[in-house]
C-alpha cells in the first residue's frame, strides 16, 4: 500500500510534538553536528558476534545480535543482558553500541529487533503493540537461559528510550529478569496520552483515538496505509527543538540505518491506526512487582525525556537509583560515547548479575 504521513505541528489529531514531519529544505549547519563524540557504528574487535532468531510466545519469530566476550572458554557460562532499541528505531541505532560495549566488560549480550520493526517477524510492519514489545524481552531470556555459554540465574536488561518503558513492563511480571536499567527512559503510553508536561487535553486526546478508529475502517476497505510521528526527513530553523534533536541522529550519517527490504520513508513512522495502543500502555504501574530487583536509570539532566525517568524513580520500590548525567541531552545518550556513562552500567549489572 502507499504510505502517507500526518503532520502532528499542524494538528492536534496526532498525538506527538516529537514525532513531526516538517517540509521545508534541510538546515546544513545543523546537519553537520553530527560529531562531538558520537559513535553509533562502532565495531569492537574485542568480541565475536552471532546472528540469531528465536521465536516469542506467539511464535513470532525475533532476530538479535548475540556478542561473546573474547577468550571465552568452550564450557563457560556469563551473566547476559538484552539490550532493546529506541521506539521506532531498530537494534543497529544505540542497542548494538551498547551491546558491544558491555561484551566488552565480559558480559553476554543480546541486542534485538522487536517485533514489527528491523529483522523481527510482524505484519503490518511499524505496528505498535506495546504488549508484544515486552513479550520479546522475556522470549529473549528464554533463548538466554537455554544458551550453552550463559548463566540463566543471571540475566539483565537495558531498555533504551522506549525499550526502557517495554523493559519495564516485562521485568513486572518476568522475575527470570534479576537487574533492570534504562537509559533514556520514554514511557509511550504517557507520552501518548499526554504529551509533555500534561500538554494534551481530554479533547485532543478523543480527537486522535477517533482519526485512528477512521483510519482503521480505510484501511479494512484496501484504503492507503498512513503513518505518524518519526523523525522529519527535512527541518530548517524553524524546526521545533526535539525534531532538530532527533533529525541528528536519524537523518544524518550519525544513525541513519535502513533494514534491508525496508524504506527510508517509513523509518521510525508507526502506522497511524495502531499509535493508539500506546492509551492503553501504563508500564510505570504496578512497580513494586520488581523489588527487591534493582533497577537503574539513566538520564541526561538536560533530556526532554527526564520527566519519565523522574516519575519511574518515584514509583519504584527499593533498591533504585536516578543517575543523570550531567550536560547530556535524550539522543547524547544513544551514542555519545564520552557521555554515555558505560562505567555506570558495567558496575551495576556487574553488583547485581
Amino acid at each position: 500500500m502507499k504510505a502517507t504521513f500526518i503532520n502532528p505541528f499542524t494538528s492536534v489529531l496526532i498525538c506527538s510534538a516529537l514525532w513531526a514531519s516538517a517540509t521545508l529544505a534541510a538546515n546544513n549547519a545543523h546537519t553537520a553536528q553530527v560529531s562531538h563524540g558520537a559513535n553509533n557504528f562502532y565495531q569492537s574487535e574485542r568480541i565475536s558476534m552471532q546472528k540469531v532468531t528465536f521465536n516469542n510466545q506467539y511464535h513470532m519469530q525475533v532476530t538479535g545480535n548475540l556478542y561473546l566476550p573474547e577468550n571465552m572458554q568452550a564450557d563457560e557460562r556469563k551473566p547476559a543482558i538484552i539490550v532493546g532499541h529506541p521506539m521506532g528505531a531498530v537494534k543497529e541505532q544505540s542497542a548494538v553500541l551498547y551491546a558491544q560495549k558491555l561484551a566488552e566488560m565480559g558480559f553476554v549480550t543480546l541486542a534485538i529487533d522487536l517485533s514489527f520493526w528491523g529483522e523481527s517477524e510482524g505484519n503490518p510492519r511499524n505496528a505498535v503493540l506495546p504488549d508484544m514489545y515486552a513479550e520479546d524481552f522475556s522470549a529473549a531470556v528464554d533463548y538466554l537461559g537455554a544458551n550453552e555459554h550463559v548463566d540463566a540465574k543471571r540475566i539483565g536488561v537495558l531498555g533504551i528510550c522506549g525499550s526502557g518503558g517495554f523493559a519495564i513492563s516485562a521485568a513486572k511480571i518476568d522475575p527470570r529478569m534479576k537487574a533492570i536499567a534504562t537509559v533514556s527512559m520514554y514511557n509511550m503510553g504517557a507520552f501518548t496520552r499526554n504529551l509533555y508536561n500534561q500538554s494534551q487535553t481530554l479533547a485532543q486526546r478523543k480527537q486522535v483515538i477517533a482519526q485512528a478508529a477512521a483510519q482503521r475502517d480505510v484501511e479494512f476497505a484496501g484504503g492507503e496505509t498512513q503513518y505518524t510521528g518519526g523523525t522529519p526527513h527535512e527541518i530548517n530553523d524553524d524546526s521545533h527543538p526535539i525534531a532538530k534533536e532527533f533529525y541528528d541522529f536519524y537523518r544524518t550519517p550519525r544513525g541513519q540505518y535502513t533494514p534491508a527490504g525496508s524504506s527510508p520513508e517509513l523509518t521510525t513512522h508507526p502506522t497511524l491506526s495502531s499509535n493508539t495502543k500506546f492509551m492503553n500502555f501504563y508500564p510505570f504501574n504496578d512497580m513494586e512487582l520488581i523489588s527487591p530487583r534493582p533497577l537503574l536509570f539513566i538520564s541526561g539532566d538536560q533530556a526532554h525525556s527526564i520527566e519519565f525517568s523522574q516519575d519511574a524513580y518515584a514509583r519504584a520500590a527499593e533498591p533504585k537509583e536516578l543517575y543523570l548525567v550531567e550536560g547530556a541531552g535524550h539522543v547524547d545518550l544513544y551514542d555519545r560515547v564520552e557521555l554515555i556513562p558505560f562505567a555506570k552500567l558495567g558496575d551495576f549489572f556487574n553488583t547485581h548479575l
